[in-house]
């Protein structure tokens, strides 16, 4: 061991740099220099002068990389840009459809860059100081878990970068598990005793929910970079972006390509949708991107996808397997669906046991009946759903499928609407229903209920607890203890739940009461319109058709919803429960912010992003996710990214949290 501070900083130093360059030869090149006793050995010497050297090792040391204690729950971090999803085709014809809206808004000829599309799940790394920061999920596109401490164990994930990188930056793309080492995985887990995961994306998931990074650290998860985010200025392509990224010891997919317009772009498609079986790795599909990344802001996105990407995914795969039964669902709204029950047969990496049938027609059509051989195929590789049966091995064993009359869940009698083409239970009270509201209504688009999964609020339900929403505000925490598989700690974790959820705010409210045609975007500009509940209640179909997003069919909708005895006895309930009062605050408060906008980056103290958006669109502000000459204000908060820069490099007025409140609070 070294004999001073000093020659130990050095050998400290050295030791760190040769395990990264290690770690980046064996999980990005694969092509590794030194045995796995040579590699421990490093690392066990490592450990040892940090020990005897150090009082404070840093976040990006290898030997950090193991994993801290295990954590209580994920906390949801806003992503500074959204993650969008890309819009998918399946064909050439919309791929040419997708080249010509490019050309007409690029006004150029395009070039584009393909990439094979890495069946993983997405992740965001954000670099604050080179050094990796935090990680966050993809979630719902704004907000997403961040899973910082397992994406640590990764080791083709850099912890630090070199210093010819950006200070601050942000790295989009996906983790995955090897398809070799996840069959190793799975046949650890079986001679343990354990179950298998079903398939690597799913176990790539799962595995990143762990609350316990020590486990993750013993998982054999890798990581292939697609998007560097960060103000360059000299960097006009996305190529440039990823062999930046390579050059800064990201791992980038080696078989990205620069193809000069679609015809190169089909050629590209055409090679990979045969040669990617022969990969490591699981790819459904190609990505195509506008090359040019000035372009991108300007042309922008239309709903959650860009207008300079689009997703080919390659032809799906079907199987035949036996159709065992039909059972029915019953949804929120009342809606019945039918289900094939199948004999267990796998289907891309995933043993398919269901696959929806949609409605009572679409049986008809198909012609199906139990006990009959049916093709199944993944629609967009992700839904199972029935194709056809297959006539020369029908029996005469198959049975006439049978068809509902009354609800399964409660008795009631089904109807069905002359413009629909699905059955439902009018039965509001519907057990079913009831519990597909309650989850709604708890999930985290709406009112966020921690602590209110899907197995409590069956509970609950069965227990006949709750009868619908405004129940939730009066429960008996104590009874709820005594139930099976809760306790005092679940009991508590729930009450504090649904007592943070009486201050959501007024859109969400509006999406999780369930209007049909409600979505969470048209919740936000029925909330930007009417200043509390009861104005949007009095309201009327005309009036509400005179907002742009919202047609005939949602404002019947809303007028539908608000009309019902029952529903109107509900929103009492839950204004006497002190909810409604909560979210009502809203219509008294001053519009001091109107017309201004604003961009938050960087983490405030006393506002999360959630409450912090909606105390600017209460005063009549609106929130957007980049910085433009039009952005009125930023407010930046601890460690802010490069939205700071470019507020700065636009002259935006930038506020800290203190200047903030003081703009928020009542004049």
């Amino acid at each position: 061991m070294s004999q001073n501070r000093e020659s130990a900083i050095k050998e400290i130093e050295w030791l760190r740099a040769e395990i990264n360059r290690h770690d980046h030869l064996y999980y990005v090149q694969a092509s590794p220099e030194i045995s796995d006793q040579e590699y421990d050995a490093l690392m066990r010497n490592l450990q040892k002068l940090e020990t005897v050297w150090l009082d404070v090792i840093p976040p990006d040391s290898p030997t950090q990389r193991v994993g801290g204690k295990p954590i209580e729950g994920f906390t949801q971090i806003q992503h500074q840009v959204p993650m969008l999803s890309l819009s998918n085709t399946y064909n050439t014809e919309e791929l040419n459809d997708f080249d010509q809206r490019v050309r007409e808004l690029y006004g150029h000829e395009p070039e584009y860059v393909c990439e094979l599309k890495i069946d993983g799940v997405a992740v965001s790394l954000s670099y604050i100081d080179r050094k990796l920061a935090f990680a966050v999920t993809r979630g719902d596109g704004q907000i997403g878990d961040d899973i910082t401490n397992n994406v640590r164990t990764i080791r083709s994930i850099p912890l630090s970068v070199p210093e010819f990188m950006l200070s601050n930056f942000t790295v989009r793309g996906e983790i995955y598990y090897p398809r070799a080492e996840f069959e190793k995985m799975n046949r650890d887990r079986e001679r343990d005793g354990l179950k298998p995961f079903m398939n690597p994306r799913n176990g790539a998931a799962g595995t990143l929910k762990m609350l316990d990074p020590q486990e993750v650290a013993k998982r054999p998860l890798r990581f292939f970079s697609y998007m560097l985010l960060s103000e360059i200025p000299n960097l006009t392509l996305h190529s440039e972006a990823l062999d930046l990224l390579k050059k800064g010891n990201f791992p980038v997919n080696k078989e990205a390509n620069v193809c000069q317009g679609l015809n190169e772009v089909i050629e590209y498609i055409n090679i990979w949708s045969e040669k990617r079986r022969s990969l490591s790795y699981d790819t459904d599909g190609v990505v195509i991107k506008l090359n040019d990344l000035k372009a991108w802001d300007r042309l922008g996105a239309t709903g959650k996808s860009p207008r300079w990407a689009v997703a080919y995914k390659f032809t799906t795969e079907q199987v035949v397997t036996k159709l065992l039964d039909v059972t029915w669902q019953i949804g929120r709204t009342g809606a019945v669906t039918p289900v094939a029950e199948l004999e267990p047969v796998l289907l891309l990496g995933t043993v398919v046991k269901r696959a929806t049938l949609h409605n009572e027609d679409e049986i008809r059509r198909l012609g199906i009946r139990k006990d009959d051989y049916v093709e199944i195929e993944k629609g967009g590789e992700i839904i199972p759903k029935v194709l056809r049966f297959i006539p020369e091995k029908r029996t005469d064993e198959a049975e006439e499928i049978e068809f509902l009359k009354t609800c399964p869940e409660c008795g009631t009698e089904l109807i069905r609407d002359e413009s629909e083409v699905v059955l439902r239970c009018p039965n509001y009270e519907c057990p079913a229903q009831v519990k597909g509201r309650i989850s709604h209504f708890a999930s985290r688009g709406a009112m966020d209920i921690d602590g209110l999964g899907a197995k409590t609020v069956e509970m609950l339900v069965d227990e006949e607890l709750v009868k619908d929403i405004s129940d939730l505000y009066k429960l008996d925490y104590d009874r709820i203890a005594q139930l099976d598989g809760m306790g005092e700690v679940s009991a508590e974790k729930l009450r504090k739940g649904i007592e943070a959820s009486k201050n959501r705010s007024f859109e969400r409210l509006l999406f999780g009461l369930g209007i049909r045609h409600v979505g969470i975007s048209v919740a936000r500009v029925l909330s930007q319109n009417y200043n509390d509940l009861d104005s949007l209640i009095n309201t009327d179909v005309q009036q509400l058709q005179m907002i742009p997003e919202v047609g005939e069919t949602i404002a019947e909708s809303v007028k539908k919803y608000f009309g019902s005895d029952t529903n109107q006895r509900l929103i009492e309930r839950l204004k006497q429960a002190g909810l409604i009062s909560e979210v009502v605050k809203r219509k008294e408060t001053p519009q001091t912010l109107k017309d201004k906008t604003f961009v938050l980056t960087g983490a405030l103290s006393g506002y999360t992003r959630d409450s912090a958006t909606d105390a600017i669109r209460a005063k009549g502000g609106s929130v957007t996710s980049s910085v433009s000459k039009k952005t009125d204000f930023v407010v930046a908060g601890e460690k802010p990214g490069s939205k700071y820069d470019k507020a700065i490099k636009l002259g935006v007025a930038i506020l800290d949290e203190e200047q903030f409140i003081s703009k928020i609070k009542d004049e």
